[in-house]
């Protein structure tokens, strides 16, 4: 195996264990169901939400059987995402394919388990009297967003690109 997809797999493993553990953490030991949005900063608020859909909640309700294809898809991208993460050339497309991969295990574990992927994660702010809240989310999808910035930046911005003819 060479080093570079081991540095994508490590990351992949990474973001999974964060993102289930402080789902976990969340739910069972800080009780955040009891407990409500909880103000951590003057723009940042711990809430429970479960979204039964994808990005934004579309697809929300789809029911039992959406559920099954949202997990047969998700599962398909990361056997995709997996083949080109071993043919990577970049170490930085490789870990950006890590977070991406992990973080799409970490919402299909919730899915699976509790047919929700579990958000906790809200920003917001106030401006002039008018409030502007951020879509509610975890970690997987700051990690997924992450991976998928650092695969564009490698791909216009990158070495391999620089190179480019």
């Amino acid at each position: 195996m060479k080093p570079s997809l081991r540095i994508g797999i490590l990351a992949a493993l990474a973001v999974l264990i964060l993102d289930q553990a402080s789902k976990l953490w969340l739910l069972y030991v800080f009780d955040i169901g009891r407990r409500g949005a909880v103000a951590v900063t003057p723009f940042f608020d711990l809430v429970l939400a479960w979204n039964t859909g994808i990005s934004y909640g579309w697809f929300s309700d789809s029911g039992p059987v959406g559920q099954m294809v949202l997990i047969a898809v998700k599962a398909a991208a990361v056997v995709a995402l997996a083949i080109w993460m071993a043919k990577s050339q970049t170490r930085l497309a490789t870990v950006a394919l890590g977070l991406i991969i992990g973080g799409a295990i970490g919402n299909a574990i919730d899915r699976f388990a509790w047919g929700a992927v579990v958000d906790f994660a809200l920003l917001h702010v106030e401006i002039a009297g008018q409030a502007y809240n951020w879509y509610v989310f975890n970690l997987a999808d700051v990690a997924i967003v992450a991976g998928v910035a650092a695969l564009l930046y490698d791909s216009f911005l990158g070495v391999s690109a620089a190179n480019a003819p």
